[in-house]
């Protein structure tokens, strides 16, 4: 029988995944190419020869996802199998609608064929859409698994933008191997909010070696934390599925993939920054849960902000600094140097365009919708010089830093600044600590909980 020939539509990812547990060793199919989108300059790539198995000797090209006609012709590619996140389902038609006229068939794989089995219990923490707050969640849930005693070893969603075959396995315990690693802003981003609250985190490419090396981490490992990115679905196959959803984009939820499919396979449902969104928007997101999966068990919650020096923003005329990926593909209006601003009484939110430098420039072209805020792109060293560069050259009188991470550590910022923080705080009940005492008892992790 002849093989089949299939491009892998993706954002160095998803992809990536889906090849090594699906495709790298069937010898029913030829992946003929990845396709890349959403993240800059990660086209004009290979997937390594050392990561693709021996089927794919030269390894394998990765072209910009604008190719996608010509490649299904030039090829005669049988199957597209769409492998990225957070996107509408209008665009993930449009995509299909592309695919199918070029004469190809369009797929998507689902969590049979992808997840991985642990050997440890496993607590994903997932999302309808970028920005939803995971991260908070993630920490939150780490902290009650961390008071009783428990090791937890948290594996985050892949970001791989460098040298792939570097990135195999990651391994992150000190602020020295974000350095080490050679990490982006994207990445210290997700990684440093847990080695500074004493949990190991891994990363990668090759996420079936990254849950082995987890599992007999040295330091050890009773609960393995899947930190989601996007909205993707979790790689591993969960013991217990936290979905936070965004009462700021109601409706998102049943219109993002695979937002939904999160939403559906949830456990419990977070509903997040419920303190700053409208009453409108939270029963949308209720209607939402009701309506796709009454089942679970919903803890409503807050992500209350605290900044350093309130008396910098108040009067003041402010730049305000955002994680990027929530602006950009995330479509976020607002986040939390935005809130912070208006919540201690921000003079004037200044517009970033007027002073934009290098690629942020191309960032705008791509998502003109972000607005006055600037998003904190650092794929590269480039992107970071330019944002460095924009920030200074601004005309304001405080730089609103409401990224995860303090932006002074790699880049110079000359203007006055300040940092935002937020967490997760339950709005009543079932808290965090019910559920996660419940999870522990459930598995046996400690003979007793504390109720």
């Amino acid at each position: 029988m002849a093989k089949k020939n299939v491009i892998i539509v993706g954002a160095a990812g998803r992809d990536f995944h889906n090849f090594n547990t699906y495709f790298r060793d069937n010898s029913e199919y030829n992946v003929v190419a990845f396709t890349a989108a959403q993240i800059p300059d990660i086209d004009g790539r290979k997937y390594p020869a050392e990561l693709a198995g021996s089927l794919y000797p030269d390894g394998i090209p990765i072209y910009a996802e604008e190719d996608l006609p010509k490649l299904i012709k030039e090829h005669c590619i049988d199957d597209c199998v769409f492998s990225y996140s957070d996107v509408s389902y209008k665009t993930v038609m449009n995509i299909s609608a592309i695919v199918n006229a070029a004469g190809s068939n369009f797929k998507l794989l689902g969590p049979g064929d992808t997840m991985i089995k642990s050997q440890k219990p496993v607590i994903a923490v997932v999302a309808t859409r970028t920005g939803c707050g995971k991260s908070q969640t993630s920490r939150k849930v780490i902290e009650e698994l961390m008071a009783k005693g428990l090791k937890v070893i948290a594996i985050r969603h892949p970001m791989p933008y460098g040298d792939l075959v570097a990135q195999k396995v990651q391994r992150f315990a000190t602020i020295e191997d974000l350095k080490k690693h050679k990490c982006t802003v994207e990445e210290m981003e997700e990684y440093e909010p847990h080695v500074t609250r004493g949990n190991v985190i891994y990363a990668g490419v090759d996420y079936e070696a990254i849950v082995r090396s987890a599992e007999e981490d040295p330091d050890g490992c009773d609960v393995i934390l899947w930190d989601g990115g996007n909205n993707d679905f979790a790689f591993y196959k969960p013991d217990m599925t936290i979905t936070v959803a965004d009462p700021h984009r109601p409706g998102a939820e049943l219109s993002y993939y695979p937002g939904e499919v999160n939403l559906r396979m949830a456990d419990i449902v977070v509903i997040n920054k419920m303190d700053s969104a409208a009453p409108e928007g939270i029963q949308e997101v209720r209607e939402s849960i009701a309506y796709a999966n009454p089942k679970a068990q919903v803890v409503d919650g807050a992500s209350p902000i605290s900044v350093d020096d309130p008396e910098m923003i108040r009067g003041k005329r402010v730049l305000i600094v955002e994680d990027g990926p929530t602006l950009t593909h995330g479509e976020m209006k607002i986040g939390a140097g935005t809130i912070a601003a208006r919540k201690f009484g921000a003079a004037e939110e200044i517009d970033a365009r007027p002073y934009l430098v290098g690629k942020l420039k191309e960032t705008y072209e791509i998502y003109p919708e972000i607005g006055n805020i600037l998003p904190a792109m650092g794929y590269s060293d480039q992107q970071l010089k330019d944002l460095e560069a924009t920030i200074n050259a601004s005309d304001c009188d405080t730089v609103i830093i409401g990224t995860p991470i303090d932006l002074n550590r790699i880049i110079n910022i000359k203007k006055p600044n300040t940092r935002v923080y937020y967490d997760l705080e339950e709005i009543g009940y079932p808290k965090m600590s019910h559920i996660i005492n419940q999870f522990v008892k459930d598995h046996n992790l400690i003979q007793e909980t504390v109720e």
